[in-house]
């Protein structure tokens, strides 16, 4: 394949997230392609972070997404518009607060609160990154797909945003050789990203989406195409602690310290290339395997 014709997912993912006014502090857009048939969790994450940091004007838009919590509600169908409804709730000498709701046909999707924060100095510590070894010693998940002649794979090499290298075994043909709950991989966007921290910070939101259940999988023995398996994301929790750069690696450091009742939690630790943490997520989902 050229290079005129390989792929760009990237421009998809950049395009979704680029929302337009429809309203006083309300906004709407899109949905990419999603093989399950129903809208992914991440991108209506990252495009109520876009409304949200939309409502923060003059001096405010200064202020950077430090936390969020949110809640997805309902399945999201891929063919109608999302409105994105921002409630301003606070502006303070530092810190704003936001309220998103995500809505499909008058009904919610996801609900948001995110808290943005003046850039400021401050007392400063951080945890030390794990010694893995590089990325680029690792096999890539882009080659992997690209390799494969399966109608699954060739969907995520055309519209797979990000480079993903585990630094063991990955979960997306076989599941782990021994189960643990606990994995680490480096990510990174196939492509430049344009923009600054606000868009970055969003763009973070939505690639963790996608791994953040892993480690509950590999500590069952089962990977993302067993038979039988059904998995749904049920809320979202991040805090940002420093600037991030999607275009250069990041180092995610996982594991799941519990799973019950239908339910798995995924904690993941984020760490830049030069070793700095810069970001905290947890992601509870609904995890169901079949029975034996």
């Amino acid at each position: 394949m050229s290079a005129a014709e390989e792929p760009r997912p990237l421009d998809a993912v950049l395009e979704v997230l680029d929302l337009a006014e429809s309203g006083p502090d309300t906004f709407v857009g899109g949905s990419l392609p999603q093989l399950h048939g129903r809208v992914y969790g991440g991108q209506v994450l990252a495009q109520a972070i876009i409304a949200a940091q939309r409502t923060l004007e003059g001096e405010l838009a200064q202020r950077l997404i430090h936390s969020l919590h949110g809640y997805f509600l309902r399945p999201g169908d891929l063919e109608a518009p999302i409105t994105f409804a921002v409630e301003r709730l606070r502006d303070g000498g530092s810190f704003s607060a936001r309220r998103t709701h995500a809505l499909q046909e008058g009904r919610p999707i996801l609900s948001m609160i995110a808290s943005f924060q003046e850039v400021q100095e401050g007392i400063e510590h951080t945890e030390p990154m794990p010694v893995v070894p590089a990325p680029e010693d690792l096999p890539s998940s882009v080659a992997l797909f690209d390799s494969l002649d399966h109608p699954v794979a060739k969907f995520f090499y055309r519209n797979g945003a990000f480079d993903i290298r585990h630094t063991g075994s990955a979960l997306f043909v076989a599941p782990a050789p021994e189960p643990e709950p606990t994995q680490a991989l480096w990510m990174r966007a196939r492509g430049p990203v344009p923009g600054g921290q606000p868009e970055q910070r969003a763009l973070l939101a939505f690639a963790c989406d996608q791994v953040m259940l892993e480690p509950v999988l590999r500590a069952h023995g089962v990977y993302w195409r067993s038979k039988g398996v059904s998995i749904a994301s049920l809320d979202h929790a991040m805090w940002w602690h420093r600037d991030v750069d999607l275009g250069d690696w990041l180092l995610y450091v996982q594991d799941s310290p519990t799973a019950q009742g239908g339910r798995g939690l995924g904690l993941a630790r984020v760490f830049s290339r030069d070793g700095r943490l810069v970001a905290t997520i947890g992601q509870e989902g609904m995890v169901r395997l079949p029975q034996a």
